[in-house]
């Protein structure tokens, strides 16, 4: 016996017949974790992500002239023209600026900008 023996516990192989211990699931369980991992990740993030872009479609669909509208960069107005690409929104008094339609965040209720 050695002295290190003490303070370290040697480290003995196992016998030639006994199987592998078996860790998660057994050997499946490399499979099965990242499979489950990609399905936490589908309905924590991805879904919500797909369900707010198909809202926001829906939104832009629904746009009509004299909407009172919200763009991403925080500027409020009316719809006074919608184009394939571009819609046109009045934000003062004879004041008008084209932007995309992506950049409209949201669609303000009627009277919104009058209340302001």
């Amino acid at each position: 016996m050695n002295l290190l023996d003490l303070l370290i516990a040697p480290a003995y192989a196992q016998p030639a017949g006994a199987p592998a211990p078996g860790g998660f699931l057994g050997s499946a369980g490399g499979f099965v974790l990242p499979l489950i991992l990609i399905g936490v990740m589908y309905f924590l993030i991805f879904r919500p992500q797909m369900k707010r872009a198909k809202e926001h479609r829906g939104m832009l669909e629904k746009l009509a002239k004299g909407d009172e509208v919200l763009t991403n960069g925080g500027i409020a107005g009316t719809v006074t023209d919608i184009g394939e690409n571009f819609i046109t929104v009045e934000i003062a008094a004879n004041v008008r600026i084209r932007v995309q339609k992506g950049a409209i965040a949201n669609v303000l209720p009627k009277g919104t900008l009058k209340s302001a």
